[in-house]
């Protein structure tokens, strides 16, 4: 059977607005240096963002004085995000009619995965102005060894058929690099933008056991299985974090690719 590719996981990429107000609660903000970044690399104040899910990067760069759209395919995630202010049209990128308009900048926080890459890198290149800033990005973290290994053999048992293998994973990996790699040598190959940067954010964060538990059933290996499943789940990873003193700090690190049209 061939490998699919992220963004034909369909049910996995509709799957987080199961429970919207917990994602919005739960999800992490993005670093105030990328989003000032964003900002200060763009020509202009007109955002669009791409798979903005409940607003989450969205009211960031709206506070940093952009003008943002948010483009949504899950209804419930949509809804949240026009509650906190956030104008949003429910629609895949791929399928989206932008009607003409352009932007300063597209971006696409925790998304681009889920968006078809040659269908993607077309849509960037119609709705981007020229000098404008394409960028996406992603948070990569990873709890303890301990949590880990936890939350690796309570899913195999609770869930023995799941499509996640958590189990071996290196805790300074970063699953997303090759979709960096390939995102920017697409877009640059098209003529019309410069060289791809790499962008890099780093911060600790602390997380408490109450904090964790909330935050995991909005985890991709995790949005899509039933209470009775997740519950043991989440039982034995509050132990595990328990027996470390009830919270732990780990490193969150935010990784992405910016190209500017030329």
């Amino acid at each position: 059977m061939p490998t699919l590719e992220p963004h034909q996981y369909r049910r996995i990429a509709e799957s987080f607005g199961t429970d919207a107000q917990r994602y919005d609660r739960a999800r992490p903000a993005y670093p105030a240096e990328l989003i000032d970044r964003i900002v200060a690399t763009s020509p202009g104040g007109d955002v669009l963002d791409v798979g903005c899910g409940t607003g989450i990067a969205a009211r960031q760069l709206q506070a940093a004085g952009a003008t943002v759209l948010g483009l949504e395919p899950d209804p419930r995630m949509a809804g949240v995000a026009r509650e906190t202010g956030v104008a949003v049209e429910v629609s895949t990128f791929e399928d989206w009619d932008p009607a003409g308009r352009t932007f300063d900048a597209v971006v696409a926080a925790q998304a681009w995965h889920w968006v078809d890459p040659v269908a993607g890198a077309a849509k960037v290149l119609s709705t981007l102005r020229p000098g404008g800033l394409f960028a996406a990005f992603w948070h990569v973290f990873m709890p303890p060894a301990e949590i880990q290994s936890a939350t690796a053999t309570a899913l195999r048992r609770a869930v023995p058929d799941s499509p996640f293998n958590l189990d071996g994973v290196k805790q300074d990996a970063n699953p997303y690099q090759p979709l960096i790699t390939s995102t920017g040598e697409r877009l640059a190959a098209t003529g019309a933008f410069g060289e791809p940067r790499t962008w890099r954010f780093e911060v600790e964060r602390t997380s408490t056991r109450d904090q964790w538990l909330d935050l995991m059933p909005t985890l991709g290996p995790l949005t899509r299985v039933p209470p009775e499943r997740l519950d043991p789940i989440l039982t034995d990873v509050g132990a595990a974090i328990d027996a470390m003193g009830g919270s732990f700090t780990t490193r969150f690190t935010t990784v992405g690719v910016a190209i500017t049209r030329a």
